[in-house]
């Protein structure tokens, strides 16, 4: 059985999402609401993260239950020395580039969580079931989250 491979996967795809958020979070902090929800929504990857760790040795897998964390101070005063420089105009497009890769790395990890939720099924492995039928839904809100955001924020800032 390859579960443990999916596991690993899933761990892997949910970390990268929670620091991305993070990232997109500190480098956008001036809009509350990209601010607050980013931060939010990496908090849910990082509950899938301890909720994987917990499960994985099932499966003959040991994964870490801390999830990637915050931003290094030394990566913060990079991202606030550059919005000083002068990256204005270009901080829009960079937005948009982080809210595409948010919903492009989210959609892996929904993808991820449904191929485990298959093979759940496939096994009728309940605890397995439980947890995408738990973890999916919230991946996907954060797919819709950033999807949102993108089809707010482009007009605005490619018509500019």
């Amino acid at each position: 059985m390859r579960i443990g491979l999916l596991l690993r996967e899933l761990h892997h795809g949910e970390n990268a999402l929670a620091h991305h958020l993070l990232v997109v979070s500190e480098r956008h902090r001036t809009d509350h609401e990209v601010y607050h929800l980013a931060r939010d929504l990496a908090g849910w990857s990082h509950r899938h993260i301890r909720a994987l760790a917990e499960t994985a040795p099932a499966y003959g897998v040991r994964l870490d239950p801390v999830g990637r964390g915050e931003i290094s101070p030394v990566a913060r005063m990079r991202e606030r020395a550059s919005a000083l420089a002068g990256r204005h105009g270009q901080a829009e497009l960079l937005m948009l580039r982080d809210l595409r890769k948010v919903c492009t790395e989210a959609t892996g990890v929904a993808a991820d969580w449904e191929m485990l939720a298959q093979a759940a099924q496939a096994l009728e492995d309940q605890d397995l079931l439980r947890l995408a039928a738990r973890c999916r839904p919230d991946t996907l809100r954060q797919v819709h989250w950033a999807q949102a955001m993108l089809k707010e924020a482009s007009p605005q800032i490619l018509l500019a």
